[in-house]
């Protein structure tokens, strides 16, 4: 009798199901839930509460009615019985944070507290902590802490730490009224089991926690405000769980909502990132994984530490059990490109992709594919949303060089193509100088199967041979598969991870491999590309933060 169960990727526009089949990972069945209040970043819902810059907040609910919706829908588009699923797994874009009281009711639910922004979720790309990121770096660094050194040198404002700073500095009541600070992903999983847990994945690459240290020192957070001293012990917990142990069973109240069986067992979470490995059938070193959306995290494997400049760091176990995982990425891909679209497309191109019933991406990226590297002049730095790594700095900006008024639309979408692919192979190379080995690359996400001329140049561009996941859902296969994990072996899953990997992951069998005249081109623009990189990042000129002082002054 075949077994399946359900992997629920939250992203940061919609959340995901995915019904598996156990024996091979075939997807049955694949239903998503755009979020009602998508990205906030500009006012509050209902009362209009107008948010400052580079702020990114979301309502939990959405992520609740993801589950209200897109699990009943699976069951029912497959007819696949609940007895029969016999495990489910989340996964969550991160660091994506919530203040809530001990009962688990997020602090923006309530009254009192819903006009407030502080008191809603933080999601992953929420960049105005940058002021505490820096304070929690200068003192890390004045303090001599070495943990910093396992994050690249520097903490990023994405993460746990920046965002709780920012809401202890600029609104200590919301910091005294919050019972628990919890990552969303943990909080989806009490919602569904009715137990408390923190997945060891976000403590670990989000929350500067280690399983050989714990997290930084009581003493360390009073240096940054003495108001978050007991951090961890008042509002977090040290009972730090390893991915792929079970979380709980599905309470009532959550099988109501699902369509499935009380007590069906839920993993504990996971990033949407670190999930996919496994799922692109990656359970060694030597490859990356790079999960491709709106933005862009690659995860290596190691056997050894190393310390990588800019890496957003590495865990112990944190993707596969016995090896070090390592992770870096790019704030800014998908959402590079959805930008040009929706701001810089001239209305010819827009009615010629409606005449030929054409989604305007393929339209673009079928003019850009007839153009040769190099033919269009253009170098851009894809910076348009900061730089993640190897920089850690959400100052910078975007920048294209090289236009005239000759330059057409696709010569600009192909150069910001190519600005992703030249910060790609920033990070391959900072990892390699230090020790830590890329011989392939393996692409998962929304963005692989869409755009085959963006996959060739970042083969050229690299240097390395480039598949695909065969999963067009690979984060929401990684958590069935965890699904499957925490079932066991005897209820028909897998006792491991690796064993799972092997039935249920695959990729495709198209390779894109680099062309060698176009090599030679592109290594010509990428040592451009390195150039303004290094001049524009790295100190020489911070015009590009001059430029957003004067903004953020003018408003």
């Amino acid at each position: 009798m075949p077994r399946y169960t359900i992997g629920v990727d939250f992203g940061s526009e919609s959340g995901r199901a995915v019904l598996v089949d156990v024996s091979n990972g075939k997807e049955i069945a694949t239903s998503v839930y755009p979020y009602s209040n998508s990205v906030i970043d500009e006012k509050l819902p209902e009362s209009g509460i107008k948010l400052e810059l580079d702020w990114a907040l979301q309502d939990p609910d959405d992520y609740l009615r993801t589950f209200q919706n897109t699990i009943p829908d699976v069951l029912k588009q497959s007819g696949v019985k609940p007895e029969d699923v016999i495990g489910m797994g989340i996964d969550f874009t991160a660091c994506t944070m919530l203040p809530v009281k001990k009962d688990g009711t997020p602090l923006c639910n309530l009254p009192e507290y819903r006009k407030n922004p502080h008191a809603w979720v933080k999601l992953w790309k929420h960049h105005a902590a940058q002021p505490e990121a820096d304070k929690i770096n200068e003192t890390a660094r004045a303090m001599g802490e070495t943990w910093l050194d396992r994050y690249g040198g520097k903490i990023s404002s994405e993460w746990f730490f920046s965002k709780v700073l920012q809401i202890a500095n600029e609104d200590p009541a919301i910091y005294k009224a919050a019972d628990r600070l919890i990552e969303a992903a943990d909080w989806v999983v009490w919602r569904l089991t009715g137990v408390e847990t923190r997945n060891s994945c976000t403590a670990g690459y989000k929350a500067i926690w280690s399983k050989r240290e714990g997290f930084p020192s009581k003493a360390f957070f009073k240096a940054l405000n003495p108001l978050i001293e007991n951090v961890v012990e008042e509002k977090m917990s040290t009972n730090i769980i390893p991915i792929g142990q079970k979380a709980g069973g599905l309470t009532e109240e959550a099988a109501k909502w699902t369509g499935l069986l009380p007590g069906t067992p839920v993993a504990i979470a996971n990033v949407d990132a670190h999930v996919a490995v496994p799922a692109a059938t990656v359970v060694t070193p030597g490859t990356m994984v790079m999960i491709m959306g709106t933005s862009t995290c690659d995860m290596v494997l190691g056997t050894e530490e190393h310390i990588v400049p800019g890496m957003c760091g590495y865990v112990e176990d944190g993707i596969i059990p016995g090896y070090f995982g390592y992770e870096a990425g790019q704030s800014c891909v998908g959402d590079h490109f959805a930008w040009f679209v929706e701001n810089c497309v001239p209305a010819s191109y827009t009615q010629e992709a409606a005449e030929r019933k054409m989604d305007i991406h393929k339209l673009l990226e079928e003019k850009a594919s007839k153009l040769k590297p190099g033919e269009s002049g253009l170098v851009a730095l894809d910076w348009w949303n900061g730089n993640r790594s190897v920089l850690v700095d959400v100052n910078l900006t975007g920048m294209m060089l090289g236009m005239t008024l000759a330059t057409k639309p696709e010569e600009i979408y192909r150069a910001l193509i190519e600005a992703t692919a030249y910060g790609k192979r920033m990070i391959i190379e900072t990892f390699v100088k230090n020790g830590v080995p890329i011989n392939e690359l393996v692409a998962c996400g929304g963005l692989p199967d869409k755009n085959p001329m963006l996959m060739q140049i970042y083969a050229d561009v690299i240097g390395v041979p480039l598949k695909i996941s065969a999963s067009k859902q690979t984060p929401a296969l990684g958590s069935a598969m965890f699904g499957a994990v925490v079932a066991g072996k005897a209820a028909g899953g897998y006792d491991s991870i690796v064993d799972a990997a092997k039935a249920m992951a695959a990729v495709k069998d198209v390779v894109y491999k680099p062309i060698p005249e176009n090599q030679k081109v592109y290594e010509k623009l990428y040592q451009e590309y390195v150039l303004l990189h290094d001049y524009f990042g790295r100190g020489a000129n911070d015009v590009m933060k001059r430029l957003k002082a004067i903004k953020a002054s003018a408003h």
